[in-house]
């Protein structure tokens, strides 16, 4: 009996030791916790305070391509402060649109029947299958259609009284273009039906603007207006002249006219309703490599009247690019005076005549800076060479300077009329012109602004 109470006080003072053992356990891991969770609080708030007293960039998809934490997060603590704070604080962002343009499409007769194919269709997609990756990356992607769409019936025509096919609208539409400019000289080559018939063909792109021509009066008050990522671009677009031919009598207001009643209108609306106004001129003087000092009366003109970007067409060659600053207020203004041709049959035979097949791409990026403001934060051009073969479907194209082969050089029409006509000598002209926003061998060449 004894050994057995033994036994019996053994295994209690042993249960005892079990529980007492238990309830240590329990309390360390509760304290453990405690101070688990107290590291992983203090780790938090060190990290809130870090970007909180921080301008660290947080990289996100899309087009925002910056978000800074502001330091009033530094006092949220609980997850309802952070939820208020969330809904309450504004956060800076900076977002960015991008801008590009090309140069005059300049519809000689060999280029219209570039597009003819042997079974009787026509398709001009290969007049863009080379810059395909340049429209595609921006957001707004504007082309110069130097031509008017009047019809087959009218009978297809270059120099002097210009008519292409409709379907060099249908490639501009499939490579991505959403701004057409059509106030030029050649605007009214096949007379009031040739212009209405352009006007009704864009109709069926209803979300491509068309810009420079109106069926009605109303239509030209009207400010082609462009909203992206929370900016407001305004578009205007004039042309000096039309070539001597006279506007419907009808329709006085069918095509925009280079005309300071007018802008002067269309600009102080642009202001009223966006944040970003950019005119589109056709003017200066043909096949001048500077700009003409009517050009630059305009600019001053323009400049007074706080638009921010000018894009030229028409000369048929390019010309530089150029800031314009206020000497009152110091606003800025970026101008490119001339893109230069984006295509062009020219079958001249002459010394020197290859430069009206080196063109220009616009490109522009905006954003906002910490004041709202919509300004640029970076602009460069893209050196182009129109490639003017002898025949066939295809046969003329445009591609990048930067692409361009001897092999498909010696294969143009230019390289047998004009002995000048070299890529070296193209490089040449585009250094002449663009200075340091040409880089040899470079597809494009970019200056970034402090803003």
């Amino acid at each position: 009996m004894g050994n057995n109470r033994n036994y019996s006080n053994h295994r209690r003072s042993n249960s005892r030791k079990r529980r007492k053992k238990k309830t240590s356990n329990a309390l360390y891991k509760v304290v453990a916790g405690v101070v688990g969770v107290s590291i992983v609080a203090l780790i938090a708030l060190i990290i809130v305070y870090a970007f909180s007293n921080s301008n660290v960039g947080v990289k996100t998809p899309g087009t925002i391509s910056e978000i800074k934490m502001l330091k009033t997060y530094e006092a949220a603590v609980t997850p309802a402060e952070w939820a208020m704070l969330e809904e309450n604080v504004p956060m800076e962002v900076s977002q960015n649109v991008q801008i590009m343009m090309i140069g005059d499409m300049l519809m000689h007769l060999n280029v219209t029947e570039s597009g003819f194919k042997e079974d009787g269709t026509k398709n001009y997609d290969h007049l863009f299958q080379r810059i395909l990756p340049d429209i595609q990356a921006a957001d707004i992607r504007i082309v110069n259609e130097e031509i008017v769409f009047a019809g087959e019936d009218m009978g297809f025509s270059g120099y002097p009284m210009f008519n292409t096919a409709e379907e060099v609208g249908d490639a501009e539409a499939n490579a991505g273009f959403n701004v057409i400019l059509h106030a030029t000289n050649h605007t009214m080559d096949k007379w009031k039906k040739g212009l209405l018939n352009t006007i009704n063909f864009w109709k069926k792109y209803p979300d491509i603007k068309v810009l420079g021509v109106n069926e009605t009066k109303e239509q030209q008050e009207e400010i082609t207006v462009i909203e992206k990522n929370g900016m407001k671009i305004a578009l205007l677009n004039y042309t000096y002249g039309l070539n001597g031919m006279p506007q419907p009598d009808d329709m006085p207001f069918a095509v925009n006219l280079i005309d300071e009643d007018l802008m002067d209108r269309n600009i102080k609306k642009a202001h009223e309703v966006a944040d970003f106004v950019v005119v589109l001129m056709h003017w200066g003087n043909e096949y001048q490599l500077y700009a003409s000092s009517e050009q630059k009366n305009w600019c001053n003109w323009l400049l007074e009247r706080d638009v921010d970007l000018v894009i030229g067409a028409h000369p048929h060659v390019i010309q530089p690019i150029e800031w314009y600053t206020d000497p009152n207020d110091g606003d800025e203004m970026l101008v490119y005076y001339s893109l230069g041709n984006y295509v062009t049959g020219t079958r001249a035979a002459r010394a020197g005549v290859y430069e009206q097949a080196v063109g220009g791409m616009a490109k522009v990026e905006l954003t906002r800076n910490s004041k709202g403001e919509v300004v640029i934060s970076r602009y460069g051009v893209e050196p182009l060479v129109a490639n003017i073969g002898r025949s066939g479907y295809g046969n003329i194209y445009t591609c990048p300077l930067s692409e361009y082969t001897e092999e498909e050089r010696k294969n143009t029409i230019l390289a047998a009329n004009d002995p000048t006509f070299t890529i070296e000598n193209c490089e040449n002209l585009c250094e002449k012109v663009w200075g340091d926003l040409y880089t040899r061998g470079e597809r494009d060449t970019w200056i970034t602004r402090e803003y």
